[in-house]
C-alpha cells in the first residue's frame, strides 16, 4: 500500500488492473484500517480516473451476491450522495412512486454514510425485511412492484471497509460505485452524481453496457433533479439541460426540500409524501425524479414521465407498493 499511496499523492493514476486488484487485497485484509483510511482520503482530495472507476466497479461486481431479476426488466433509482445538500430521501421515495406507475425497481440502498439517513435507514424503520434470497426479492417484486437491494448483504467482501467510511463520516469513492454495483444488473439505470466530472465518467462507463440510463447532475450542486434550478441530464443518445418548466412546474428553494437529520424526520417525511400530505414542492420533486425513471425506461419525455409519477402518488399506488412491500416483509 505504501507505494500505491506515493504514487497517488503524486497524482499518478492507476491502471484499470491494479485498481481491481487493490480491491482484492483489501477484501484479503491485505490493509490495515489506517491505510485503508488514507486510500479513500486521497481520492476525496483528487480526481478519479476512468479506468480507476472501471476497475474499483469490476472488482466489487465480481465479488458479489449476484441476483438474477431479468425477467422483470427492472429499473434502480441510485445517487451517489454526498452532494452535502441535506436533501430528504427523494431517490427513494420516487422508487416507490415509479412502482407505483408500473415499472419495476430494484432499489440498490445502503446506510447513510455522508448523510443523516440513507434509504437502509428508512426503509429499515418501516419495517421492510434486508434480504438476498432470491425467492422473496422476486415475490416482492411481483406484489408490490419493488424489492430493495441492502448493499452490506449483497457485497459482504466490503465488511472491512464500512467502519472506515463511518468513521470517515464522508463522501468516498465507494460513494461513486454505489449506483455502478447493482448486484441485479437492471436493464435500466437512472442515477445522480455529485459533479459533472463524474457524470462524464459514468456516461462513458454505461455506453459499455447494454443499459437504457439516465444521469443527473443539478448545476447547482445536486445529485439528482431538485427543481432548484436547471439539471444537466445524459442519457444513451442525447444530452440535455432541463428546467422545472420541463415538467410544468415552478423552480422551488433549497429550504423546500430539505429534511431527514435523523431516521424519525426522514421517515416522517417520507410517509407524508407517500400519502400525499407533503407540500407542493416535495410531491413536484419526488415526482421530477421519477418521472425521469419511468421516461428512461418507457422512453418518454419528461413531462410525460412526470404525468405518470404524479397520477401513481395520487391515486394512492405508490403508497401500495409500500404497504405491500411492508406486508411481504413481516410474513
Amino acid at each position: 500500500m505504501k507505494k500505491i499511496l506515493n504514487r497517488l499523492t503524486k497524482y499518478e493514476q492507476l491502471s484499470k488492473e491494479e485498481a481491481r486488484q487493490i480491491i482484492f487485497k483489501i477484501v484479503d485484509g491485505k490493509f490495515n484500517s489506517s491505510q485503508i483510511a488514507a486510500f479513500l482520503t486521497i481520492y476525496m482530495m483528487r480526481s478519479i480516473s476512468l479506468d480507476e472507476l472501471e476497475g474499483f466497479r469490476s472488482a466489487l461486481l465480481e465479488l458479489c451476491i449476484p441476483i438474477n431479476l431479468s425477467e422483470f426488466e427492472t429499473i434502480d433509482l441510485c445517487g451517489t450522495g454526498g452532494d452535502e445538500k441535506n436533501t430528504f430521501n427523494i431517490s427513494t421515495i420516487s422508487s416507490f412512486i415509479t412502482a407505483g406507475a408500473g415499472i419495476k425497481v430494484a432499489k440498490h440502498g445502503n446506510y447513510g454514510v455522508s448523510s443523516g439517513c440513507g434509504s437502509s435507514n428508512v426503509l429499515e424503520s418501516l419495517g421492510i425485511r434486508f434480504s438476498n434470497k432470491e425467492s422473496f426479492l422476486k415475490k416482492c417484486i411481483e406484489k408490490s412492484g419493488i424489492c430493495f437491494l441492502h448493499a452490506p448483504i449483497f457485497h459482504p467482501a466490503m465488511k472491512n471497509v464500512g467502519p472506515v467510511r463511518k468513521d470517515l463520516g464522508v463522501k468516498t469513492f465507494f460513494n461513486m460505485l454505489g449506483p455502478l454495483v447493482n448486484p441485479s444488473f437492471p436493464e435500466n439505470q437512472l442515477t445522480g452524481v455529485f459533479n459533472l466530472e463524474l457524470a462524464r465518467l459514468y456516461y462513458y462507463l454505461f455506453q459499455k453496457t447494454n443499459q437504457k440510463f439516465t444521469i443527473l447532475y443539478g448545476l447547482d450542486g445536486y445529485d439528482e433533479i431538485s427543481l432548484t434550478g436547471a439539471t444537466k441530464v445524459l442519457r444513451n443518445n442525447c444530452e440535455q439541460i432541463i428546467t422545472p418548466s420541463d415538467f410544468g412546474v415552478n423552480q422551488v428553494t433549497a429550504d423546500e426540500i430539505m429534511g431527514g437529520e435523523n431516521v424519525n424526520s426522514s421517515t416522517e417525511i417520507f410517509l407524508n409524501i407517500l400519502q400525499n400530505k407533503g407540500t407542493e414542492a416535495q410531491k413536484n420533486v419526488v415526482c421530477a425524479n421519477a418521472g425521469m425513471a419511468i421516461s428512461t425506461a418507457l422512453q418518454l419525455s419528461p413531462i410525460e414521465g412526470f404525468e405518470k409519477a404524479k397520477e401513481s402518488l395520487l391515486n394512492g399506488k405508490a403508497l401500495n407498493a409500500l404497504t405491500n412491500l411492508q406486508k411481504l416483509s413481516s410474513e
